[in-house]
């Protein structure tokens, strides 16, 4: 019997595994391409409110601690690991929950992208710079897009479900 429920389990979750695994590609692609094709600070003009650049993030969300002396990037990368870790315990768990499911796998192949990088480069590769006039937002990338899709996705089915409780 346990091994049946761990098979089902295993296979309820692959399709989740498997967009975790695109975006963790796209991601991945995307920063080969940049720093392949841009030196750090190039950046070129896309429309007046978007451009295309290369900068490094040693540091987490915002650069968070990127002026530390190097700590900061194990410190980040083991942070990554764990999370990359408890979510496939919770995907193994909830794969039939499919927004939750959704929401998990989007931070799952975001956090590994950016585990990726670091663990590479000993810092993140950020090349997507949106603006407004002389304000810009921080440069970031697909992986942190998966990130906060994925969080907003479970603040979402959170509020689904208490929704559907009441």
């Amino acid at each position: 019997m346990a091994k049946t429920t761990f098979t089902k389990n295993t296979n309820a979750m692959l399709p989740w595994l498997g967009l975790a695994l695109l975006l963790l590609i796209a991601d991945q692609f995307t920063k080969v391409l940049i720093l392949g094709y841009y030196k750090l600070g190039d950046a070129t003009y896309v429309t007046s409110f978007f451009n295309i650049v290369r900068v490094h993030n040693a540091g987490a969300a915002f650069s968070f601690l990127a002026s530390e002396s190097g700590w900061q990037r194990w410190f980040f990368t083991a942070i990554g690991v764990g999370a990359a870790l408890f979510i496939i315990w919770m995907l193994r768990s909830h794969a039939g929950q499919k927004l939750f499911s959704f929401a998990l796998a989007c931070i799952l192949g975001g956090a590994t992208g950016n585990v990726v990088d670091r663990s590479l480069h000993g810092y993140v590769v950020d090349f997507l710079d949106f603006h407004y006039r002389n304000w810009h937002f921080p440069a970031f990338n697909i992986a942190d897009s998966a990130i906060t899709i994925g969080a907003v996705c479970l603040i979402l089915d959170e509020l689904l479900r208490v929704r559907k409780t009441k």
